[in-house]
């Protein structure tokens, strides 16, 4: 049986935003916390939004020195940051067992999982090497530095179609593209969109490649037609990071992790928080939110928690 001193109060799995304002309020109420990231001085999705200009207090800041931000004031109130995957992640009695890449095991009392979402690319060529130049992954984020001019939106469902209209009120021009004929999303925003003067609609169609110089310039379509675009927001879906905790607590049809506002899952002793928790608005802000609220939930708990004092 493991000593005491040997489990730690919380584990945090992800170090965006969300797992990081998470440490923040564990650590400030005098418990053992310790942060595991699986990608190498990782911070998150943020890390790949060359501007945000939506976070406030903080404008027009780059998505890596905001994310670097974070992570510096977790580091400075002596959070523990560990660059490591959680294989295995099993709950046994009232403490969690971590099995780690590294062969090395972890326990905790509590676990708050904010291993985020991913977003599903468009496997076009030259995808990589123009994100954060061009190419955004989210037209909330970054449609305000392409003002009066050109660009392009791919998908066909609801956000796909929300973005393009949110485009079209700042831009010169925004095309959408999509592979099939029909759209998936709403037929009102659908009609919406085709009202406006500025909104190009192409069917049946997928970006081939995406060209430029130092930043996206301009886009190739499969029949080889280009397009001239000075951004390019592609909106095909996200994939939640929930692989390690099928079977552990509930997951909605997108296999995101049910939860309400207080990130409680519905297995004892774990919390979510960030893009992987079903929520409406995936933004930075509403992550740190999350990460302050799944800190201090302590109804799963309730005398016996973990969180037996408020931060506050």
């Amino acid at each position: 049986m493991s000593n005491l001193t040997d489990i730690s109060d919380v584990i945090i799995i992800g170090s965006g935003p969300a797992g990081l304002s998470a440490a923040i309020y564990v650590v400030r109420v005098g418990l053992s916390v310790n942060v595991i990231e699986k990608e190498f001085m990782g911070t998150g999705q943020i890390a790949d939004s060359s501007k945000v200009d939506n976070y406030l207090g903080i404008p027009a800041i780059s998505g890596y020195d905001l994310g670097e931000s974070f992570r510096e004031h977790a580091l400075s109130l002596g959070v523990t940051i560990e660059d490591n995957n959680v294989t295995r992640l099993t709950p046994v009695d009232d403490i969690w067992e971590l099995e780690l890449s590294d062969g090395s095991t972890k326990k905790a009392r509590c676990v708050i999982y904010a291993a985020g979402c991913s977003h599903k690319k468009l496997q076009a060529e030259n995808e990589e090497q123009y994100t954060g130049k061009g190419i955004s992954y989210c037209a909330v984020c970054d449609g305000a530095f392409y003002k009066d001019k050109d660009v392009a939106v791919v998908g066909g469902g609801d956000t796909a179609l929300s973005d393009a209209l949110y485009l079209s009120d700042i831009c010169a021009n925004v095309y959408i593209i999509h592979r099939r004929e029909e759209f998936r999303g709403a037929a009102s925003l659908l009609a919406k969109l085709k009202e406006r003067t500025n909104v190009h609609i192409c069917t049946n169609r997928t970006v081939k490649k995406v060209e430029g110089s130092n930043n996206l310039e301009r886009i190739i379509l499969d029949n080889d037609t280009g397009i001239d675009v000075n951004g390019l927001f592609v909106a095909v879906g996200m994939s939640p990071q929930t692989e390690l905790i099928k079977g552990i607590a509930e997951l909605d049809n997108s296999g995101y992790v049910i939860a309400g506002e207080d990130c409680v899952t519905s297995a004892r002793g774990l919390f979510v928080a960030g893009d992987v928790r079903t929520k409406i608005l995936r933004q930075v802000i509403t992550a740190a939110a999350d990460g302050a609220m799944a800190a201090t939930a302590r109804t799963a708990f309730g005398k016996s928690s973990c969180f037996a004092s408020s931060p506050y």
